[in-house]
């Protein structure tokens, strides 16, 4: 098991890499609703000012991917996003991906990574409350529901920046992350 770049004459790794983020996203989200989207997706994520990183065994399967852009004038960037393979999840691959990106920003010299987490299903506590009233209470005791990511992006050291009320509709939030990678 490597860790590779995912570049656009691979084209196998990236049908595969597409049909995990669909599979994964496809019951709750509607942000990759089709295959062609999520090529899209993974296409899109492979230039300049981008880094497209893949778990790969064996040279030829892909188990996970993740996505960084640069924001800020490369202060900043964005992870997005972070998917793996259903059978093997909860196997560090997620850890070792974002340990991985945090590197590259890092030699990009990027000072912060972000990400936003949506909760589309009623994953925590902070969907289908009213988030403009005492705000940052319901954060600080936010409560996660059905396993929403925002735990494991906790463990690997991110702090909730914000949250943006109803960005996926009426009750359904993203929670902004953030977390300095120099120090």
């Amino acid at each position: 098991m490597k860790i590779i770049d995912l570049k656009k004459e691979y084209k196998e790794l990236i049908e595969q890499t597409a049909v995990i983020l669909y599979e994964s996203f496809k019951d709750i989200s509607t942000a990759w609703s089709s295959m062609e989207l999520a090529r899209d997706e993974v296409y899109d994520s492979i230039g300049e000012d981008k880094i497209s990183r893949i778990v790969v065994k064996d040279e030829q399967t892909v188990l996970g991917w993740i996505g960084g852009r640069s924001m800020y004038n490369g202060n900043v960037w964005e992870l997005h996003p972070l998917v793996v393979k259903r059978e093997y999840r909860g196997q560090g691959i997620g850890k070792l991906l974002v340990n991985d990106l945090e590197e590259r920003v890092k030699e990009r010299g990027g000072l912060t990574i972000w990400l936003g987490t949506d909760d589309e299903d009623n994953s925590t506590s902070l969907s289908n409350t009213d988030l403009y009233e005492n705000l940052y209470e319901k954060i600080v005791n936010i409560k996660n529901l059905k396993r929403h990511p925002f735990e494991f992006y906790q463990k690997m050291g991110f702090v909730i920046v914000g949250v943006m009320p109803d960005a996926n509709g009426i009750g359904k939030p993203d929670i902004y992350m953030a977390k300095k990678v120099r120090k």
